[in-house]
């Protein structure tokens, strides 16, 4: 490890650590940014994920490859749960679009690695995925492959290098060797895919916490292309963030309650991996010591952006951890206490509760990137009215529901789901009877919702 009181480049130049390029503090502000190329870019994982969902679901189907399900599970009919691979052909075929267009090729070899890295670590992680959707692995091996293809990414050349300690004057920059990047990008990266992996308890609730995440990503680096005049570091990240938002997008019509396929473990340590990258990306490589402390906070949004579009799943697993070990309980064991069971509980459809956690990781994430697009002032006064409004949207089901002389609100639709058994000492209601809809191959219980595969649980 290096320390520098800073390093000094030339405006609107960039400073590298081998070969890495970092942000600078000038640049030639307000050239164009390859707006209607990103855009494209998005629309193609888009259209590409959502033609290859139906087909994985038609041949899972077909050939008998069906979730049944498991005891700590509340769906009641076999699906299909290999959605992952078809949000990897969207990234692919997406990553290899925007490699052919002129505007966004400052994002590929020779220039940086980023994109081959980001590939490299997918095809890893996706294929860890599939193997646990197929065969259910114990954690520990699925543990093993995340750190594989975090390190893969590492030693592709997507790493964080820099850390910048705010002592002294102007602060210190540390600079990582190989060793130390590649640790610290492993635990990050593993970090976040085991959280977006736990949250995938809810139909379209990980998807959709992928495609804000992803959006407020993009928001961002489209805001550092401007500022910096198109310097190189920001591609990776506009780019990754694009694919991200287009693939979550694209499989989202096929897993929104009543889901038609999960996108199992494949897709969302995927979406987690995404996540991780697009922050390293952006944030990773970056001299904070040529900035003042305002810009600081401002170009480590894409960590805080990460943090808020996992701060549900993460309040979520600390309560879950501390809930059990103060029962006497292993902190892996699976229960139907999480955050959407309680919200189940308040009255809110399995829809309405999806739309509900959308809302609140939406708020944190305004409140995260808004500073770097919007003037303080009015960047906190849409953070405190959104608050407000979703505050009093989560909480209108509970007084609706109220009964007039203090007997028992009565829960709302898929409310046994929240830890109850239902009849016949089945697993609750998560599952709720109707035809079948939108492509289900036959009519009976929805599987509207799934215990959440607890952090590195199987």
């Amino acid at each position: 490890m290096t320390e520098v009181a800073g390093v000094g480049v030339g405006a609107g130049g960039a400073g590298g650590i081998g070969g890495v390029q970092w942000l600078t503090a000038a640049g030639n502000a307000g050239v164009g940014i390859p707006f209607r190329e990103l855009v494209l870019v998005l629309l193609i994982a888009c259209v590409t994920t959502y033609l290859t969902t139906g087909v994985a679901r038609m041949l899972m189907v077909r050939f008998g490859q069906m979730s049944a399900p498991r005891a700590r599970d509340v769906h009641t009919v076999p699906t299909p749960r290999l959605g992952g691979v078809a949000m990897f052909t969207g990234l692919v075929v997406a990553v290899a679009a925007a490699g052919q267009l002129p505007a966004l090729n400052r994002g590929f070899p020779p220039v940086t690695p980023d994109m081959v890295a980001v590939l490299s670590a997918a095809v890893v992680i996706v294929v860890v995925g599939v193997i646990d959707d197929l065969y259910d692995i114990s954690w520990v091996v699925k543990l093993g492959g995340q750190i594989v293809g975090s390190v893969v990414m590492s030693l592709s050349g997507l790493s964080w290098y820099l850390i910048w300690v705010p002592l002294g004057d102007g602060g210190t920059t540390l600079i990582l060797d190989q060793v130390q990047s590649t640790m610290l990008t492993a635990l990050l990266t593993v970090a976040i895919i085991n959280a977006m992996n736990f949250v995938d308890g809810l139909d379209g609730l990980a998807a959709g916490l992928g495609m804000i995440g992803g959006g407020t990503l993009l928001v961002y680096s489209l805001t550092i292309l401007h500022d910096q005049g198109g310097t190189v570091s920001a591609y990776p990240p506009a780019i990754i963030s694009a694919v991200l938002v287009g693939v979550c997008a694209g499989f989202l019509p096929h897993n929104f309650a009543p889901a038609r396929i999960f996108m199992g473990d494949s897709g969302s340590m995927l979406i987690g991996l995404l996540l991780a990258a697009a922050c390293v990306s952006a944030s990773g490589r970056i001299n904070m010591a040529l900035y003042g402390t305002a810009d600081v906070v401002a170009l480590l949004s894409p960590l805080f952006v990460v943090a808020a579009a996992l701060s549900i799943p993460l309040l979520d697993l600390v309560l879950a951890v501390v809930r059990r070990l103060a029962a006497g309980k292993s902190p892996f064991a699976p229960d139907k206490k999480h955050l959407h069971h309680r919200l189940l509980r308040l009255g809110h459809s399995q829809r309405q509760v999806v739309l509900v956690l959308y809302s609140w990781v939406g708020v944190v994430a305004l409140g995260a990137v808004g500073a770097t697009v919007f003037p303080p002032v009015v960047a906190a006064v849409l953070f405190v009215v959104a608050f407000v409004v979703v505050g009093v949207v989560t909480w209108v089901p509970l007084v609706r529901n109220r009964p007039p002389h203090g007997g028992r609100h009565r829960s709302g639709q898929g409310g046994h789901g929240a830890g109850d058994a239902g009849p016949g000492g089945g697993a609750a209601g998560g599952a709720v009877e109707a035809p079948s809809a939108g492509g289900t191959d036959s009519p009976g219980p929805i599987a509207g919702l799934t215990a959440p595969r607890d952090s590195l649980g199987g």
